[in-house]
């Protein structure tokens, strides 16, 4: 390893440390959370996985932008775990058919 992978690895792990130590105590000092702050809070998770599957749905090729499409079309309807099933069935056939 040289110095800069090192560095890089060890302020990214120091930068997280530092957010959700941050986080934690600023909660914590509060006696109640204001509602804009509570409604921040809450797209987070949705944020952190349209950055996880944005990327995907770009760069991924036609199979995996295609199945992700299909995904969010079954999700509005169903169940998570048929909509997981319905998108894993999908882009194994897609792929074994097509490609």
């Amino acid at each position: 390893m040289d110095l800069t992978f090192t560095l890089t690895i060890l302020t990214a792990a120091l930068a997280t440390f530092a957010t959700r130590t941050g986080g934690y105590l600023l909660i914590k000092s509060m006696k109640t959370i204001p509602p804009r702050m509570e409604a921040a809070l809450n797209a987070v998770p949705a944020a952190v996985l349209a950055s996880l599957v944005a990327p995907s749905f770009v760069y991924g090729g036609i199979d995996v932008t295609v199945t992700l499409i299909l995904a969010l079309l079954i999700g509005l309807r169903a169940p998570t775990l048929t909509m997981l099933f319905a998108a894993w069935a999908f882009v194994v056939a897609f792929r074994h058919f097509m490609m």
